[in-house]
């Protein structure tokens, strides 16, 4: 069985290496007969394994994408086969020469990989330059940190500061993904005090560890989850708002990159008809703002109201 275990996996590496290879050349590479290679062929497919026989005479090749290099394993099935030479330890007088080798470089190939995909994490989270909040000293940043639990799908334990509670607490969170808005970085994810899932600002982070508890995502579907949501800011209203931009801007509106699909219709006088449904009002509200006199709400007619209570509010404070 073992020797078989062996042969499969030079197999698998000769087919990868040389794409087209005869079964004739398999079973020399492998000192066996082409009888053994046909079955040996068969069980790899059984094994959901992509190969092709392009035809008499072309040989064999993997299909789609399929490749054992890099070793995509999870900490898991890394751990597993590094407990196969304790495992084997009762017949290693059986095993064919050579497995020690192999088994050798597989596992070097796999702490290779391991050390080059933390080196790549650690770059780009060294390219992405975080903001400190103005009121905090440090300027710790746990992007790496989270970047791999995200990465291993591991669990981490931190302390979060909450700003609408304006308090520190301890919690786990299963970071399921990064998301930049607005010159910032959130983590959405399961949070187990909560048993739900939040949304956390990276910059709020006090402390991150990051545990060997992994977790799946399971069938959690982000762009439903933030369906209608103008930026971060989630709500449980639908609110269709429909503006008009000024000529001189509308160009500038069409241009801008959003995380929602507004419907832009232009008009004859060069204006712009906006038009999007969003869930909370807020994030909207100040996007809108920044455009100052040349974007006029005109529905819902309530939120009109609500730019002019506003607009009262500035110019008083500006009064002499």
């Amino acid at each position: 069985m073992t020797e078989r275990l062996i042969r499969l996996m030079r197999m698998i590496n000769l087919i990868q290496s040389k794409p087209g290879i005869l079964a004739r050349e398999l079973a020399e590479r492998c000192e066996t007969t082409e009888r053994t290679i046909y079955r040996d062929l068969e069980t790899l497919s059984a094994m959901n394994i992509p190969i092709s026989n392009f035809g008499h005479g072309k040989g064999y090749a993997f299909i789609s994408n399929f490749s054992m290099y890099p070793l995509d394993w999870t900490e898991e099935e890394a751990v597993s086969f590094s407990m196969l030479p304790s495992v084997l330890e009762p017949i290693k007088t059986l095993i064919p020469e050579g497995f020690e080798s192999a088994y050798e470089k597989v596992m070097g190939t796999h702490h290779k990989e391991r050390v080059r995909r933390v080196d790549i994490v650690q770059h780009v989270a060294d390219i992405i330059q975080l903001g400190t909040p103005a009121y905090r000293e440090d300027s710790s940043s746990y992007l790496f940190d989270i970047i791999q639990a995200a990465l291993s799908q591991k669990t981490i334990r931190a302390v979060y500061y909450s700003q609408y509670r304006d308090d520190e607490s301890a919690r786990e969170i299963d970071p399921y993904f990064l998301i930049p808005r607005d010159y910032r970085f959130y983590v959405i994810g399961y949070c187990h005090k909560a048993k739900d899932i939040r949304t956390f600002r990276i910059s709020r982070f006090r402390s991150v560890e990051v545990l060997e508890q992994t977790f799946d995502k399971g069938e959690f579907n982000l762009k439903q989850y933030m369906k209608n949501t103008w930026s971060i800011e989630r709500g449980r209203e639908l609110i269709r708002f429909k503006v008009r931009f000024h000529s001189d801007i509308a160009r500038y509106v069409k241009e801008e990159e959003m995380f929602l699909k507004p419907k832009m219709t232009p008009q004859k006088d060069g204006s712009l008809l906006f038009e999007v449904t969003v869930n909370h009002d807020r994030e909207f509200l100040n996007w809108l703002s920044q455009y100052g006199p040349d974007a006029e709400i005109l529905e819902p007619n309530s939120y009109r109201d609500v730019m002019r209570e506003k607009l009262e509010r500035w110019k008083t404070l500006y009064e002499v």
